[in-house]
């Protein structure tokens, strides 16, 4: 059986909306925490996502954001001595960022208040590990 047409509005709607909801709670939840360490929300989003060195266009990518913004965001990070940018090994027209050693330092900072009252907090491991299989496969499909 089928679901009528209006129904299936209804519950992407509803949908729609929690997925809404809970990306306002976590990127509230980024900005507070960055707060305390004296940080935007973009550039704690930035320290977050690099895990280790990559282009500015890989972390505008994982930032969801133009390369330009992730530049900017960057440029900040740099004068702060949190971040370099280093010569790319394979690509002579990019540069890798590298985060400092104080940037590394700020970093585990940052990850272990992010997990402090997460939003993501009220799921298991394993019901958070179902929502990102269930949410990749969203994602992918489109």
């Amino acid at each position: 059986m089928t679901t009528p047409p209006k129904a299936q509005a209804i519950a992407e709607r509803e949908l729609c909306g929690l997925v809404n909801g809970l990306a306002q709670q976590i990127a509230d939840h980024v900005r507070q925490r960055a707060v305390t360490l004296g940080l935007t929300a973009a550039q704690a989003t930035a320290l977050r996502e690099m895990t280790g060195p990559m282009t500015m266009r890989e972390l505008a990518e994982r930032m969801g954001c133009e390369p330009s913004n992730a530049t900017f965001v960057i440029d900040k990070l740099e004068k702060q001595g949190l971040v370099e940018r280093h010569a790319h090994p394979t690509d002579r027209r990019a540069k890798h960022l590298v985060l400092t050693a104080k940037g590394s330092e700020l970093r585990e900072r940052l990850l272990e208040l992010l997990t402090q009252e997460s939003p993501l907090a009220a799921l298991t491991p394993e019901q958070q590990s179902a929502l990102q299989g269930l949410l990749e496969k969203t994602v992918a499909h489109s």
